[in-house]
């Protein structure tokens, strides 16, 4: 009898050939917290405020009222009947409910909308540095990714000229990512419109990722649907898990032209088949009571960024792009180490600080860090002690 051959899928095997150093500090820190060292984690954008207690208690109520069967496919009505009265009062512009199709977490609308818009050998245009998700995304879908990078010296914010130009007669889609992961960078109105425009003349979809819209500081995000003249080719992701510090809730969103999202929900019908009632009733609950919170969690963000930027400038021989938005700074230790890599393994081992290497997010980051703010004040203080005790004793 011959044994059995474990074979799995070319597209199983293209994830397996995702590069392991990107997460191996992370996965390192993890494994040490769970033998009880002392460990500082700011390597994953996980926020360490709670979600609300209103928003828990509605979703208990809603659990409780046997809100926990099927949902119809789109999303329950009540939701998106919320989000289009937001997306209506942002953009001033009409949108029904059935431009709206609910998701289990933004990264899975953003995988649904991509299936749906190119196919093998399609190219998708990106800026970087990019959410480390997307890379997942265009290996299973076999997409021929053109990346573009407007440098450190421009804080990564998107040159809409070096987007024309990476254009080319295969794109498909224009992925953007505003306010930006891990960048904090924020595309502007009168851009937006640009980039919608060019791609709807050259027949382009341009799909906008969003999920950091409600936590942005000195510069107010605009989104693409507001921005752009024509909506005809121009698709909206957002979420709560950022905003609400609700990522394991998983709620997501995608707004498009209603044809366009029938063909959305033909596709996830078939791998997601609905998200909880109780978790939409809950964001429901969400978004139409949280001005004050959004008002607090974007201090919060911005107190902590202040205190952060204020201490990196103090260290020598490391730089860094002071975030307009979200909860990450991203710093250049290029000086210092090889790369990205080397650097956060080094300070985990030696500091018990865990950060995230740069070049998960692009090979243009390789030699950068990521340090997410969602730590209090206090354990970032002692962390950025860490790392420049570190970098003091680096040749």
């Amino acid at each position: 009898m011959t044994g059995f051959e474990a074979r799995i899928s070319l597209i199983a095997q293209r994830l397996d050939e995702q590069e392991q150093g990107i997460w191996a500090s992370h996965d390192r820190a993890l494994a040490m917290i769970e033998a009880g060292e002392d460990v500082l984690l700011l390597s994953v954008g996980d926020p360490d405020l709670p979600t609300l207690d209103s928003i828990i208690d509605h979703a208990a109520k809603s659990l409780r009222d046997g809100r926990t069967h099927y949902s119809p496919g789109m999303g329950e009505l009540e939701l998106r009947r919320v989000i289009a009265r937001i997306e209506e009062r942002a953009s001033d512009r009409p949108c029904s409910v059935d431009e709206i199709l609910i998701f289990p977490g933004a990264t899975n609308a953003i995988f649904t909308v991509l299936s749906c818009l190119i196919d093998p050998g399609d190219e998708v245009v990106v800026s970087e540095p990019m959410y480390i998700g997307y890379s997942d995304i265009f290996r299973i879908l076999e997409a021929r990714v053109q990346h573009i990078s407007p440098g450190a010296d421009r804080n990564f914010k998107l040159d809409p000229a070096l987007l024309e130009a990476a254009i080319s007669d295969r794109t498909r889609v224009v992925l953007l990512n505003t306010p930006g992961n891990p960048s904090g960078s924020v595309i502007a109105g009168e851009e937006l419109r640009d980039i919608a425009s060019l791609c709807l003349e050259k027949n382009i979809w341009l799909v906008s990722d969003e999920v950091y819209s409600m936590i942005t500081f000195e510069e107010k995000h605009v989104s693409a649907r507001t921005a752009a003249e024509s909506l005809d080719n121009v698709i909206v992701v957002d979420g709560l898990s950022k905003s609400h510090a609700m990522t394991g809730w998983r709620m997501g969103w995608v707004v498009a032209a209603e044809s366009l999202v029938q063909s959305f929900l033909a596709f996830t019908s078939a791998t997601v088949f609905g998200c909880s009632q109780f978790v939409q009733d809950a964001a429901a609950f969400a978004m139409e009571n949280d001005e004050a919170y959004m008002a607090r969690v974007r201090d919060v963000y911005r107190r902590r960024r202040d205190f952060v930027c204020g201490k990196l400038a103090t260290i020598p021989r490391i730089s860094f792009c002071r975030p307009g938005a979200g909860m990450f700074v991203m710093i250049d230790v290029s000086a210092v180490a090889p790369d990205g890599e080397s650097f956060a393994q080094g300070l985990l081992e030696t500091e018990r600080v865990s950060l995230l290497p740069g070049s998960g997010f692009g090979a243009s980051t390789k030699g950068f860090v990521r340090l997410s703010l969602t730590q209090d004040i206090p354990l970032l203080e002692e962390a950025l002690a860490r790392i420049d005790r570190y970098i003091s004793r680096l040749p």
